[in-house]
């Protein structure tokens, strides 16, 4: 059975500063764009040690923290980590992302049997909360030996890295840098991809249903979600597509969409999914059985187990107005036409993902005194290429307006070009074949690390990104293991104690 823990008991768990600070964090509401609490509670816990907490105008957090006695005069290092969390949750979860903290749960890993903590039923915020807390353990545990430290903590990573792109050459001094949002703990990643966000919006009137109809409400649920960089390549199902394909494979043109929401965020991969119907009387009939094939075949293709499809009638006394018919399938066949999953690989890193497309994000809703329906298509592209980058915003662009959407895209970042050269890659190469006796891993992620932007707004910058084993991020099943927290501990004491040596 699990053992739940407060989370202010995960202070007990070794390494003690870590998991303490972690407890700490955890019970904070810190969601994108809603630091404010986040922000002035880490301006709480580096005052309480002495540390001077300097804040930009966009909310990004400077913290100093001078030498150990006898390294004072060694190069300044950067421990980088963002302060929001990705806030998804199950259905079922009565959880309040803005007023409450996470529950966290010390459980073990079904796979492995390891030590593991997760959260209830809501996702854990280890994706970045164990950065941070890593960050501020090593700057305020007198046994840790360090030159001087910069802790550079950034707003709004998951949403759209405002914090970082406002950072500037002024906003700190180091130069050298190990970013902490990494999660696996036995590689070093030198790169990352880049991305761009792009929206279709459509607006329609709609219409009473008239003649003899039914209508229904078409839910799926039970998928795995994920990450959508370091996850897309699994093959994952998305809900949006799977309900999508559901819709099609019955008679569409007789389909009249009342509503139809899928996916909450743009960097997570959707889990769920719904859409209310109307349509002749067998249409509930259809839908049930068409929906069993495109489950049966989703299960085979994407090894999603838990996958539901539920078809379920709305009374006949509350049949909602809908979407006409033609601008019904024009909606469906814009969600069919998008693309989604892996683009293409890398041709010069074997197994790592070039690019790629998440179909985040349906959402409809009524505007204009109910009269009319807005609909809103996000998506997330990215690429290790800007070129390629550009086209599949193009290719969405494309087929927005060809549906004739109004399309618009924004939130472009860049990239995070491999440096095998760098100086602290070497370092921390050298460190781990020590400690670990073995070659750590060293490659690029399909994740976007706000290095990429760092490296660019800042200039100079020599970066090595790690952390510890997280697995499910951005999902209801994030879970963080207790002994890669011990082992990327020890390594960051390790790493921290060559580089004060100059």
């Amino acid at each position: 059975m699990a053992s739940k823990s407060d989370v202010s008991g995960l202070g007990n768990l070794e390494p003690a500063a870590v998991w303490g600070f972690f407890s700490r964090i955890a019970d904070i509401p810190h969601s994108s764009r809603k630091e404010e609490r986040i922000r002035q509670g880490v301006r709480a816990m580096a005052q309480e040690h002495g540390l001077s907490v300097r804040e930009d105008s966009t909310g990004n957090l400077v913290i100093d923290v001078p030498g150990s006695p006898g390294c004072g005069n060694a190069p300044i290092t950067v421990l980088q980590a963002h302060l929001d969390m990705v806030c998804e949750k199950n259905a079922d979860s009565a959880h309040d992302f803005d007023r409450d903290g996470v529950s966290a749960i010390v459980d073990h890993d079904a796979a492995s049997g390891k030590q593991i903590v997760r959260a209830d039923g809501t996702t854990l915020g280890a994706d970045n909360g164990i950065g941070v807390a890593m960050a501020l353990a090593a700057a305020s545990e007198t046994e840790v030996t360090h030159g001087p430290l910069e802790l550079v903590f950034t707003i709004d990573e998951e949403s759209g890295m405002t914090g970082a792109k406002a950072l500037t050459p002024d906003s700190f001094r180091g130069r050298r840098m190990l970013n902490l949002d990494s999660e696996e703990d036995d590689v070093l990643y030198i790169g990352c991809a880049g991305g761009c966000d792009t929206t279709l919006s459509f607006e329609y009137e709609l219409e009473q249903p008239g003649g003899d109809v039914v209508a229904c409400r078409v839910a799926v649920t039970g998928l795995r979600g994920g990450h959508s960089g370091s996850d897309i390549h699994e093959n994952r199902g998305n809900a949006i597509k799977v309900l999508v394909r559901t819709l099609l494979r019955a008679d569409h043109h007789t389909l009249q969409v009342a509503s139809i929401n899928g996916g909450q965020l743009r960097n997570a991969i959707p889990r769920e999914a719904e859409a209310v119907v109307s349509g002749p009387p067998e249409t509930i009939e259809t839908l049930r059985a068409v929906a069993k094939t495109v489950a049966d075949d989703v299960i085979r293709e994407s090894a999603e187990e838990q996958l539901s499809i539920s078809v379920q009638p709305v009374p006949a006394g509350d049949i909602p107005a809908v979407l006409p018919p033609d601008q019904s399938s024009r909606i469906l066949a814009t969600l069919a036409a998008l693309p989604h999953g892996v683009l293409a690989m890398h041709p010069g890193i074997e197994g790592l993902v070039e690019t790629s497309n998440n179909l985040a994000t349906v959402a409809s809703s009524l505007v204009d005194g109910r009269r009319k329906m807005r609909v809103e298509i996000a998506t997330l592209s990215r690429s290790s290429s800007t070129s390629q980058k550009e086209a599949t915003v193009s290719q969405i662009a494309a087929v927005g307006k060809l549906a004739g959407a109004v399309v618009r895209a924004g939130n472009d970042y860049p990239g995070w070009e491999p440096n095998m050269d760098s100086p602290v890659l070497s370092t921390c190469r050298g460190v781990y074949t020590r400690l670990f006796g073995e070659e750590p891993k060293v490659t690029a992620i399909h994740a976007g690390l706000e290095c990429g932007i760092i490296g660019e707004r800042v200039g100079g910058m020599d970066m090595v990104s790690l952390g510890p084993r997280i697995e499910r991020a951005h999902t209801p099943e994030e879970r963080v293991f207790i002994t890669s927290v011990q082992k990327s501990w020890k390594y960051l004491l390790a790493i921290l104690a060559e580089l004060a040596r100059g």
